[in-house]
């Protein structure tokens, strides 16, 4: 499994996160893309193999450009191959699939029931043989309900190995009125982990949070800190490269590899840097608002088409100036609701 806590490692494709300019959230006419609502799936695209994850990239963009998204390939096909296409990748979407879950759920069962009667039954009398057998099997139970809780609650949260690797894709797509996640759900004890292409018109979300950075002005980088302070990633670099003042806010969130203008030099000199997805506090009210739309925009359709938004589900209770009618609330509810309140 690739992650391993909150600062993270990925040796395939090394990631460099920093600032972008607003002008990435500027979509691009497409044609018959004005009957879709912010909200609604366009396309869910499922996995090759359960075994080994992989997604026809050529299909989705047939797909796509029937639903009327015209999408160059440097805007889809080459950053989600960088992103996804992964061995360390491709293997952690495996392990952190339902079906493993589902798996593993009686292989830990078993594995725990004959470690504790193995202990229990040398400081308990034959007599007692189905009292021990009793307490084991609910012990076992206990145990086993809830590691299987604990892992499918933290994919609720945003996943350093999966979902931050989607924000490269993301700053492309949303000039096409799309996002993409990935999500999983478990269909008649068969995995189902599918690339899922979302519409969404990021401008009414990107006001309403930029309204809401400056509001909160006063304490939003002290929560911001200790919502994002753990959102950490660990890349190769090299800790002497010069960097040009004032050029960070000319870079996209996340290094693609081989973009001109981003690759750092490679040799002897590389060392482990780390990379914050927190905003910088010198950063106007609208960057961070753009910042923290595209961090949290792949988690989001993840939550949004595996239907795990909590929320209230009648119309009535939904909150005002919801800008997606599919959900309870939107993208920058979502942000403000996370990382705000």
């Amino acid at each position: 499994m690739v992650e391993k806590g909150a600062a993270t490692q990925v040796e395939e494709r090394p990631v460099d996160v920093r600032t972008f300019r607003s002008s990435t959230l500027q979509p691009r006419s497409s044609s018959n893309t004005h009957n879709w609502a912010n909200g609604q799936c366009v396309l869910a695209l499922p996995s090759l193999s359960a075994l080994n994850p992989r997604f026809d990239l050529t299909l989705c963009r047939e797909r796509l450009e029937n639903d009327g998204f015209q999408i160059p390939a440097t805007d889809m096909e080459e950053p989600l191959t960088a992103a996804l296409d992964a061995p360390a990748v491709r293997r952690y979407m495996v392990f952190n699939s339902s079906v493993f879950h589902f798996i593993l759920a009686p292989v830990l069962y078993v594995v725990l029931w004959c470690a504790l009667f193995s202990t229990l039954h040398l400081y308990m009398g034959a007599t007692d043989y189905w009292v021990l057998c009793l307490c084991v099997s609910l012990v076992s139970i206990f145990i086993t309900t809830a590691i299987i809780f604990i892992l499918h609650h933290s994919n609720n949260d945003i996943n350093m190995n999966l979902d931050v690797r989607l924000i490269q894709v993301n700053e492309r797509l949303v000039k096409h009125k799309l996002l993409v996640g990935v999500a999983d759900a478990l269909e008649t004890c068969t995995g189902n982990t599918q690339l899922c292409f979302v519409y969404w018109d990021m401008s009414r979300c990107l006001r309403t949070l930029t309204d809401a950075v400056e509001e909160h002005s006063s304490d939003v980088q002290n929560k911001l800190k200790r919502k994002m302070a753990h959102l950490i990633l660990v890349s190769e670099g090299n800790a002497e490269a010069h960097v040009e003042p004032g050029w960070e806010e000319h870079r996209p969130l996340l290094r693609a590899e081989g973009e001109a203008g981003c690759r750092r030099p490679t040799g002897l000199g590389e060392t482990p840097t780390n990379a914050s997805l927190l905003p910088e506090a010198s950063l106007p009210a609208q960057t961070k608002a753009c910042q923290l739309l595209m961090t949290y925009s792949s988690v989001y359709v993840k939550l949004l088409v595996s239907r795990r938004l909590s929320g209230p589900s009648h119309h009535r209770l939904r909150p005002v100036r919801n800008h997606c009618t599919t959900a309870p609330f939107c993208l920058c509810q979502y942000i403000k609701k996370k990382i705000l309140q």
